[in-house]
């Protein structure tokens, strides 16, 4: 990791997209040219910066210099989907092999068991589809909730001047509006 600046500030560049596509090509980006996953951060939900900032907000970008602005980590993607997947495929495996054990445990045949696993595995199956498309219902909406405001804010630490420029130059590359580069007092 690279060493911090000489003044006791942090430094990050800062910038807000209008579509999705584009934040997520400006992070692929800045992921390849050598910035990693923890140094960029996303506008928290709706309801959580409202409560840290005490008010409504009506644009994020308003929100770009505020250190009181409420943020959450990025999670790409394929993350979202690698947890769906998970979501459905877990209730899935422990219904049907819960039942397949259960019938054979019993005394019950095989084929009964197969049966038995192919039912309860569809229900784990249905009910771990229901909880992924919560979640990914959730994310979107988070998203939509940042696009109905102007944009999707994304903020990149930075450690010298040459990482500010480059996370400058990927972010306007990508269509980022009002980049700039800010300084947070590391004690506040």
């Amino acid at each position: 990791m690279p060493t911090a600046q000489a003044n006791d500030a942090i430094r990050e560049a800062v910038g807000y997209f209008e579509t999705a596509e584009a934040l997520q090509e400006a992070v692929d980006d800045l992921t390849s040219s050598g910035f990693n996953r923890a140094e960029l951060s996303l506008l928290a939900g709706e309801r959580t910066v409202e409560e840290k900032l005490g008010h409504k907000y009506e644009k994020v970008s308003d929100l770009e210099d505020d250190p009181k602005a409420a943020r959450c980590c990025y999670v790409s993607t394929e993350s979202i989907g690698d947890a769906e997947g998970g979501l459905i495929g877990a209730p899935l495996y422990i219904a049907a092999t819960t039942a397949a054990g259960a019938i054979l445990a019993s005394g019950g045949t095989m084929a009964a068991a197969i049966i038995g696993a192919a039912i309860a595995g569809g229900a784990g199956g249905f009910a771990g589809g229901i909880m992924a498309k919560l979640l990914g219902d959730r994310h979107a909406k988070g998203l939509q909730e940042q696009l109905d405001h102007g944009g999707l804010l994304l903020w990149v630490r930075t450690w010298d001047k040459a990482h500010e420029q480059r996370a400058v130059d990927i972010l306007k590359k990508h269509s980022g509006r009002d980049v700039h580069v800010h300084a947070l007092s590391s004690t506040g």
